[in-house]
């Protein structure tokens, strides 16, 4: 039970949490801001440029202050970059593109309101948390590994 808790609160996982929050809200920002510029029927666009940003301030905050690595050499930098972006491409073309033109066109979750958050918006929810969740696992495996 201490080492599960020691795993589980440490100063890494907090500052995943908070990196990984601003990340997200990074992410829905531009999502809600190009889909109310180009309209709710290029979601996918506009998802699509939610993920760039997200992915280029979640680089540079994961390396810097979650997983601490602390070389900035060219090679070692790209490498990382390499990896970090492709596994992030992964996790958004089969969590979040795939899942929310799942969502979208086979649940149909657009017909649905909750308050102020309509069906899509609830969807990209669900699925990002489920992107966030694998991504702390390949960075912390897999890219920024000590």
């Amino acid at each position: 039970m201490k080492r599960l808790r020691s795993i589980l609160i440490n100063k890494e996982t907090f500052s995943y949490i908070v990196f990984g929050a601003l990340t997200t809200l990074v992410n829905f920002i531009v999502f809600i801001g190009f889909n109310y510029i180009m309209g709710r029927q290029y979601y996918l666009l506009s998802n699509i440029f939610s993920f760039i940003a997200a992915t280029l301030f979640a680089f540079i905050t994961n390396k810097q202050f979650v997983f601490e690595s602390k070389e900035w050499k060219a090679g070692i930098v790209i490498k990382e970059a390499i990896s970090f972006v492709s596994a992030r491409i992964g996790t958004f073309l089969l969590v979040e593109e795939l899942g929310l033109l799942f969502a979208v066109q086979v649940i149909q979750v657009g017909r649905y309101q909750f308050y102020l958050l309509d069906g899509i918006l609830i969807a990209k929810i669900i699925l990002a948390f489920t992107a966030v969740l694998l991504n702390y696992i390949l960075s912390k495996y897999f890219i920024f590994k000590t």
